[in-house]
């Protein structure tokens, strides 16, 4: 994979800065955020370019030059205002008051093609207010694992945000946790909102319940705008953010992510997920997996992710609770675990082959899985895919055929576990007919690619940029991710 070749075009046609950008936020005043200047980068090479995304903002890549991202996300030539947006948050269960944009900002607001809001929002660009001492940089290291991450888990199903450009600029920066001086990059990514849960608690910290009706009035009207007329409407936008996030959450322990800090400055208002730092995507099946070398009593592993975002549901009602009825909100989060199990249940039987199965089939063979992956310690996404591998009609005629040709099980009699795992899904298999075969292999080819991204992959595809400037590993995964493969 190659960045596109394309002539370069005058910048006064640069159709990134002449897109119809919406002031939405921008028109909300200056109560929630502050304008900034952009820094000046030294350097600016494009290393990421996602043509993918845009068809959604009306664009033709074949007539998007390098050097238009170029002018518009590294240069930042044409665009203003450029808004840090100011918020709070919980970070590890203490209150910070600190926070806000420090490395990036709104670089403006569009309507994409199929008619919803998008965000363009960078990270990297510089210093702001809310730097808190910090340089406001990226590493471009930091920019590659959030591009793959972005990119990985659009095709695994989950709602994130995306990387639209990756930048390298020229600095040098120093960082504890990777070998410095390192690299530098700025990023844009596209997703539907950067307003967060944080957003809302810095107004409550502030005694400001009329900005915090004017923002939750904000939201509705663009991203809940089904619920706008409707007389309840508040307490709506409520139970359908708690069911948004509690099927995101279902998304990301299905895919085997771990997110590694929930904080609530990184909970979308929108049930998105985005802002990806020392995510890890699990090697096997551990609840106590933790991503975050710095979190050190495993907060946000990735078993505890439900019961965390469900938390940080229960905390947005501090500040929502001046708009919204405590009863109201009660009954909205209440529904968290329902809204989580049905779609995780539904999720992971999709990994197993099945549109839906009835109960307790289901259940059974859920509990048999997981029980299996934790005791045996398989690779979990090397299972799911060995399955969709080996896939054959002859799974239906007897249990021992059943993944019999992958060299990552037990050989039958070497594991209860599995051997009355393989006894189930046989018995399941001969419920349905043998034209419905077919489906059941396509189901899970389509759900469980090759390529997981754990962290050995990563860094074999760092290794080749820090060492050689050697980008082409890299595209070549990214294609892979793209392509499913």
């Amino acid at each position: 994979m190659t960045l596109a070749e394309t002539p370069k075009n005058n910048n006064s046609h640069n159709p990134f800065l002449t897109l119809s950008y919406e002031p939405a936020l921008e028109s909300l005043g200056d109560d929630y955020y502050d304008e900034v200047a952009a820094e000046e980068f030294p350097q600016h090479i494009l290393r990421w370019r996602n043509d993918a995304l845009l068809p959604y903002l009306g664009l033709d890549s074949q007539a998007v030059a390098d050097e238009h991202f170029i002018t518009a996300f590294s240069k930042f030539q044409g665009r203003k205002p450029l808004l840090a947006l100011r918020y709070h948050g919980y970070q590890f269960g203490e209150y910070n008051p600190n926070l806000g944009d420090g490395r990036g900002f709104l670089y403006g607001q569009i309507r994409a093609t199929n008619g919803e809001l998008y965000d363009f929002g960078t990270k990297g660009s510089g210093r702001t207010p809310y730097s808190r001492g910090g340089d406001g940089m990226l590493t471009l290291k930091g920019g590659v694992r959030e591009v793959l991450a972005a990119e990985a888990l659009h095709q695994l199903g989950v709602r994130t945000s995306r990387c639209l450009s990756m930048i390298e600029t020229g600095l040098s920066l120093w960082r504890g946790d990777e070998p410095s001086p390192t690299r530098s990059s700025v990023m844009v990514r596209m997703n539907s909102s950067h307003i967060r849960f944080g957003t809302f608690e810095r107004l409550h910290y502030l005694q400001r319940p009329d900005l915090s009706k004017k923002l939750l009035d904000h939201v509705i009207e663009y991203y809940y705008q089904h619920l706008a007329k409707e007389p309840d409407n508040y307490a709506l936008f409520y139970a359908e953010l708690v069911k948004r996030v509690a099927e995101l959450v279902a998304q990301w322990m299905t895919a085997g992510f771990c997110h590694a800090v929930l904080n609530t400055d990184n909970m979308s208002i929108t049930g998105e997920s985005f802002d990806y730092g020392p995510y890890a995507f699990i090697p096997t099946y551990d609840p106590y997996f933790t991503a975050a070398y710095f979190d050190y009593y495993g907060r946000y592993c990735y078993g505890h992710q439900p019961s965390i975002c469900q938390l940080n549901l229960e905390m947005l009602q501090e500040p929502l609770k001046t708009i919204i009825n405590k009863a109201d909100l009660e009954v909205g989060l209440a529904s968290f675990n329902e809204h989580y199990h049905a779609k995780y249940r539904c999720l992971m039987l999709k990994k197993l082959g099945f549109e839906e199965l009835s109960y307790p089939e289901a259940n059974e063979l859920l509990h048999l899985t997981i029980q299996f992956l934790q005791d045996s310690q398989v690779g979990y996404h090397q299972f799911f895919y060995e399955m969709a591998r080996t896939f054959s009609p002859k799974w239906r005629d007897e249990p021992a055929f059943v993944m019999n040709s992958s060299d990552i099980v037990p050989v039958p009699g070497a594991s209860a576990i599995f051997d009355n795992w393989c006894i189930l899904y046989h018995k399941i298999l001969n419920n349905f007919d043998r034209d419905r075969l077919d489906a059941i292999a396509k189901t899970l080819a389509e759900n469980n690619p090759k390529i997981a991204l754990l962290r050995p992959v990563i860094e074999s595809i760092w290794e080749p940029i820090f060492q050689e400037d050697n980008w082409q590993p890299f595209y070549e995964l990214v294609q892979m991710i793209q392509s499913r493969s």
